[in-house]
């Protein structure tokens, strides 16, 4: 047996919420609709992981979700643009990554990411 996805389910009497955040700001696309279930992702990039954390790191909160994206800083110029308070950073934190904290429609706390490139070994 082989693992092909995990998939986060939040429950909401609104689903059709979720459009402005995740959407709308984040640019996922719709992957499944009916009505009661609305699935984002995208097509282009499919993971399987799960974490399970005591902190969020840098000893700030939990976040219910991680979202890896390929430019941080546009990610939250689309967040606050779209008028979502940003609860932590952005930060450049100590294994690798540059981060920032923000609540979705729902209350859920979203940690938006990109890793750090990896500088090549120099001889």
């Amino acid at each position: 047996m082989k693992v092909k996805r995990i998939v986060a389910n939040i429950d909401t009497r609104n689903v059709a919420a979720a459009k402005s955040f995740y959407q709308d700001v984040l640019g996922l696309d719709v992957v499944m609709d009916h009505g009661w279930i609305v699935t984002y992702g995208s097509w282009e990039e499919m993971s399987v992981q799960i974490s399970f954390a005591s902190q969020g790191g840098s000893d700030s909160p939990t976040p219910d979700l991680s979202v890896e994206v390929d430019d941080v800083e546009a990610a939250l110029k689309r967040v606050r643009q779209a008028g979502f308070p940003v609860e932590y950073g952005p930060a450049d934190e100590p294994w690798g990554v540059r981060r920032f904290f923000v609540r979705d429609p729902f209350g859920k706390l979203v940690n938006i990411l990109t890793h750090a490139p990896i500088e090549e070994e120099r001889e």
